[in-house]
């Protein structure tokens, strides 16, 4: 399934080639054997994810002196995508983890948290989690319910977060909170929370159609007792930092999309140099060379697309790089669902069993367009930004 294969890089340096070769040992070696079976028993593969603290890869943009590799966002996509390539499951914790907790913490925490939360994040022994989305707000992310009330040296949180990777697995939980609720976007600020904390508690595991192996679930603060040293940032002043680290996550996600459009491209194409039909290879058939023409530029598209991005984000050190960003989450989100229906049809009625396993990757792809912001709103923010 997986091919050793190096295909065309994007401007890449020696330095992150040499950082993708590493991945794909890797991915080959240990990812590969466990990903059907991390998919069937949906289960957390945890200790993947501490193969990738042992390479430096969990906090790949956090600096050496909290635990990390201090490589950057580009190194974060070519991870997530290399990683999707063979289990979504395990590139989606990875993202939730290593981009949205160790990598807004670095971006946003002060000394002391970074000094006691990053070191074990980055190596695997902590497993964090950011929870945004409410029961009642979803794409609407702004319009969050959960409050946080100053109580001495404490803040006391209540409110329930859903839909959050890692949720049920994690050990350090980022969190928003309306601690102003009548200032609305403006009074939102930000919270580590650990696990232990009285007063949170994980809700229900939530089943999930793709994505295997990646917990998904709800969290409860009733009466959650967070220390103020606690807060990242000033009080009432953190939509920055949401906003940013959606712009930031949608890149990530949107190399995810990438990574599993080339899996199931890796079976398809495969597949149509052995199959043989009416004495010759389908791969000669003109029909099959359009969809994996199709499938294979538009990959390549979504590729520049998100390399693009993430650099123009590392230059712009934490400018707006939000247009960019959702036109890479429309395209490769979408993409990512062509993609893999061609490579199912390519492959007939055994595209529709598990035994190729591409039917994986195309029930992967349908989360590609609603995470990190459904389409919709892509096309919402890319309006808005156009006709400005």
């Amino acid at each position: 399934m997986y091919e050793m294969t190096t295909e065309a890089s994007v401007e890449l340096s020696e330095e992150l080639k040499l950082l993708q070769d590493t991945l794909k040992r890797f991915v080959h070696k240990e990812v590969v054997p466990q990903a059907e079976q991390i998919d069937d028993e949906d289960r957390f593969p945890r200790d993947l994810m501490f193969g990738l603290g042992r390479l430096g890869l969990l906090g790949i943009t956090v600096p050496e002196k909290y635990g990390g590799s201090g490589a950057g966002l580009l190194a974060q996509a070519i991870v997530v995508e290399e990683l999707a390539r063979a289990s979504a499951g395990l590139a989606s914790s990875y993202a939730a983890h290593s981009n949205l907790v160790a990598d807004n913490l670095n971006r946003h925490a002060n000394h002391y948290q970074k000094e006691k939360y990053l070191p074990s994040l980055c190596s695997g022994d902590k497993i964090g989690c950011l929870a945004i989305t409410e029961p009642g707000s979803g794409s609407d992310a702004l319009a969050m319910r959960t409050r946080a009330v100053r109580d001495g040296d404490h803040y006391v949180l209540n409110g329930t977060k859903i839909f959050i990777t890692n949720g049920p697995v994690a050990d350090i939980i980022v969190t928003y909170a309306k601690t102003a609720p009548e200032k609305g976007s403006r009074g939102i600020s930000t919270f580590i929370v650990e696990k232990e904390f009285e007063g949170f508690s994980v809700g229900r595991k939530i089943d999930k159609l793709g994505h295997k192996g990646s917990p998904f679930g709800e969290l409860v603060f009733n009466d959650c007792r967070v220390p103020a040293q606690n807060m990242v940032g000033e009080e009432n002043s953190m939509v920055h930092m949401l906003m940013s680290g959606l712009h930031r996550e949608r890149i990530v996600w949107s190399s995810e999309a990438v990574g599993i459009a080339q899996g199931a491209y890796d079976i398809a194409s495969k597949y149509a140099k052995e199959r043989e039909q009416f004495n010759k290879p389908i791969g000669e058939f003109q029909m099959i060379q359009e969809k994996l023409v199709d499938m294979a530029l538009d990959i390549h598209i979504g590729r520049v697309l998100v390399r693009r991005c993430a650099k123009m984000a590392e230059v712009q050190n934490h400018g707006d790089v939000g247009l960019e960003a959702s036109y890479a989450k429309l395209f490769c989100g979408d993409m990512s669902e062509r993609v893999t229906s061609k490579a199912l049809h390519i492959l007939g009625g055994y595209g529709y069993t598990k035994e190729f396993q591409v039917e994986r990757f195309y029930r992967d792809a349908k989360a590609m367009p609603i995470g990190a912001g459904t389409s919709e709103i892509q096309r919402l923010i890319i309006a808005r930004k156009l006709l400005r």
